[in-house]
């Protein structure tokens, strides 16, 4: 049997207008086209394996409960990702508070623990580095620097799905940027 081509429109009104047996299958679609690559946006968030698939779970469960209010004025993608955001988010703050880490905290020494010990970087001192780097960075500038440098997510998207302007977006990607590249010239030393 052939797999069927994702098409997005096609899926969307099979979601707001099927049967339940047609907005399953609907959303089946969405889970295997989308699910790879929120695992990865939300991995580099968060970097644990099982951490990244216990979030990418809650995101399709949110997803799928809130699928009747979802109006299509955004891609189906855009949606999914503010959901994996705000999970991420939620779940790094949480493990902040069991932790005592301090919000302010940008060391994120709980994270960086993790980081070494995550098998998905054993062997590549410089992506350690690099993820090291990008763990200083505040929350909402770790998630621009991945959005951008990562997924070359362009900034009117990441506009629309993290509700601040472009301007704001380029600002703080330049200000992640420059310290990550700090970050990185001192671990050169």
């Amino acid at each position: 049997m052939k797999k069927q081509p994702y098409n997005e429109q096609a899926v969307l009104d099979d979601l707001q207008n099927g049967a339940p047996a047609v907005q399953n299958k609907a959303f089946e679609q969405i889970v295997a086209f989308y699910g790879e690559q929120l695992y990865w946006k939300i991995r580099r968030m968060v970097l644990s394996h099982d951490d990244a698939n216990d979030l990418l779970q809650n995101t399709f469960i949110k997803a799928w409960m809130s699928i009747d209010s979802f109006r299509g004025e955004s891609k189906i993608s855009t949606w999914l990702y503010k959901i994996a955001i705000n999970e991420s988010i939620t779940f790094l703050n949480s493990v902040r508070v069991k932790n005592s880490v301090s919000l302010d905290d940008e060391n994120s020494s709980f994270l960086s623990d993790s980081l070494t010990a995550a098998s998905y970087f054993d062997g590549d001192e410089a992506q350690q580095q690099l993820q090291k780097a990008i763990l200083t960075l505040p929350d909402k500038q770790r998630t621009v620097f991945n959005l951008r440098y990562y997924e070359e997510m362009p900034y009117e998207e990441m506009s629309v799905l993290l509700g601040t302007s472009v301007g704001a977006l380029k600002a703080s990607y330049h200000h992640a940027s420059q310290k990550v590249e700090e970050c990185l010239e001192k671990s050169e030393v």
